[in-house]
């Protein structure tokens, strides 16, 4: 099937052709006809990958009126980075049609920006559920005229947190607009809104519904918690190509892993909500340059990460909600190309994988690290491949040949290969020279493996010659700064920080507890939750006294005389994602 068998205009199907689109992908092909020849409702299933963006681009594209300024498309989605993508890919379609303004909307930009924009007239409004909210309330974007609403990633929109703002945009829409729900999943919120909000809906699956793709190999490492990192390295090491996404379940996690990677000369960046816009607009550049090679994400962050050929996603920790693992696979194997999906699991974790292979309908089939010897044998024969393969420019290299070979006349063929080889590779065999088995095989996971080789007094993958101190004092079992401790350790000091209260401020008299809807999974630590406090509530931090911080929610004691200006001033604040802040005094 081509896209002109699809009833596309002319123009949609030229600007098809400018992308490079041949045919049309089975979510594309099942959707577009359903769309363009009805008027009814739909849901498609699909995972991430298989072209869902074009699949209600195209159709949006092709039946909005270009000669009017009146909104008739809106696009919700859950993160401003699909948002921002979302946007390009629309105005790609609609490149073709004189007049056409797509606007996004979303949090961390400028406000006054959108507004300038919307009031040029956008004939399709793409954007997140917080800031779209915050422009209905200050009636500044007008939806009174929509025909066409699409909610991409419906399914992570509700992980987030979101059901109480689509709810209320989707009742300032008209109730003969046209709906259009896309999901990987189909949990029980998402058939709420479609029972809610659509009428006897056209229901699409492409695969099995809530099943990972087919072209993703699933496999899992067992592993102590403070050989984590240890075993990461090895993956990465193994695969010299790989390009490739590392998903942490913390910001903080997420700053770790990828210094450590750094520090450790690998080409690596964290992608995160701590991040300002044009940080992670950097990153993502960089990233779908391949100028870096390794993105370590927040599951939140990586929602608009949309390239075609990465090959292994890593899972350095389960994600806090299990159908996540589904997102997080879905960014490989993509525009159907195979990848692999990667966990590292504790033995505690590896309890939970029966509900992971249920949820992708696959089995994960365990795989042990592979061995100093292994990784080194890989990474010499990459490195004599790119020799054999390396384009010679003769006339370009012929005036320094001469010398070359002068200086390289007292030795043999064979010397000269082992020099080269011993010259390119001896530091890297030096840090797997002995290296000990990783594998976890304990029952009680997190046991000590008492054997020590040199990668635990050796320098993280020394191929610049840096940072051998700091790696002989992190890994000869000494008692390390908090930031770079175990996975486990981390978790076990927030846990004491939240039993004995938290942190501490001398507060004087009597103080008001708040209720804040973030915690944890929402700020790496109790000081940037601070800071925000702080400038957002435009109060002192001397007015703040313990803080305890539980995954998904938070209890602020402060001084009474400043608790009224604290909600006023915190309520409403955009956090990542475009989630928004809300508290309360608590009753507690």
């Amino acid at each position: 099937m081509t896209f002109k068998e699809l009833g596309l205009k002319q123009e949609v199907l030229d600007a098809v052709a400018s992308l490079g689109f041949v045919e049309p992908s089975p979510i594309q092909q099942e959707a577009i006809p359903q769309l363009l020849e009805t008027d009814r409702d739909l849901v498609g299933l699909a995972q991430t990958g298989t072209g869902k963006t074009a699949a209600f681009g195209l159709p949006m594209v092709n039946q909005v009126d270009f000669n009017s300024k009146t909104t008739q498309g809106l696009v919700i989605c859950p993160t401003r980075e699909l948002c921002i993508q979302i946007s390009k890919d629309f105005q790609q379609f609609s490149r073709n049609f004189r007049g056409a303004n797509i606007v996004p909307i979303y949090g961390g930009a400028s406000i006054d920006t959108q507004v300038r924009q919307l009031n040029r007239g956008a004939q399709i409004v793409v954007a997140t559920p917080g800031r779209l909210m915050d422009m209905i309330k200050r009636k500044r974007v007008d939806l009174s005229k929509v025909s066409y609403v699409a909610l991409d990633e419906a399914d992570e929109m509700l992980n987030m947190g979101f059901k109480e703002d689509i709810d209320s945009i989707l009742e300032n829409t008209p109730n003969d607009k046209q709906t259009w729900l896309f999901s990987a999943t189909m949990p029980k919120e998402v058939v709420r809104i479609a029972k809610t909000y659509m009428e006897d809906p056209i229901e699409i699956t492409v695969g099995t519904k809530n099943a990972a793709s087919k072209n993703i190999e699933h496999h899992f490492y067992k592993v102590n918690d403070r050989d984590r990192f240890h075993g990461l390295k090895r993956i990465i090491d193994f695969e010299p190509n790989i390009y490739g996404v590392i998903f942490c379940r913390t910001r903080r996690e997420t700053s770790e892993v990828a210094d450590k990677l750094m520090k450790s000369n690998y080409s690596a960046e964290p992608l995160h909500g701590d991040l300002s816009q044009a940080q992670r607009d950097r990153v993502m550049k960089a990233f779908r340059n391949k100028d870096i090679q390794l993105l370590v994400a927040t599951d939140v962050a990586a929602r608009g990460i949309d390239v075609d050929d990465i090959t292994h996603v890593i899972n350095y920790n389960l994600p806090d909600e299990i159908e996540s693992y589904t997102h997080r696979s879905g960014r490989t194997a993509r525009a159907g190309k195979k990848g692999t999906s990667i966990l590292l699991l504790n033995n505690r974790e590896v309890n939970k994988l029966r509900f992971v292979e249920k949820i992708i309908n696959s089995k994960i089939d365990q795989k042990t690290f592979p061995t100093g010897k292994d990784i080194c044998e890989k990474q010499l024969m990459q490195l004599i491949d790119k020799v054999v393969d390396v384009e010679v420019k003769e006339e370009q290299i012929a005036p320094y040949l001469p010398a070359v070979d002068e200086k390289l006349k007292e030795l043999s063929k064979e010397e000269i290969i082992t020099k080269f080889v011993s010259a390119e590779f001896n530091r890297f065999l030096s840090y797997y020279e002995n290296a000990r088995d990783i594998n976890d095989d304990s029952r009680g996971g997190g046991e000590r493996d008492r054997g020590r080789g040199n990668e635990r007094r050796g320098r993280d993958r020394d191929r610049g010659g840096r940072d051998r101190d700091r790696g002989r004092d992190r890994d000869r079992g000494e008692r390390r700064p908090r930031s770079e401790r175990s996975d486990r350790s981390d978790r076990s000091d927030r846990r004491g920080d939240r039993d004995s209260g938290g942190f501490n401020r001398n507060v004087d008299g009597e103080t008001t507890t708040l209720f804040l809807n973030v915690g944890e999974k929402d700020f790496s630590d109790k000081g940037h939750l601070i800071r925000v406090l702080c400038q957002e509530g435009g109060v002192a931090g001397k007015n703040l006294g313990k803080i305890r911080m539980m995954d998904n929610f938070s209890f602020v004691d402060v001084a009474p005389k400043v608790a009224g200006k604290l909600l006023k001033g915190i309520n409403g604040v955009e956090i990542e994602g475009g989630r928004k802040m809300r508290a309360e005094v608590s009753n507690q």
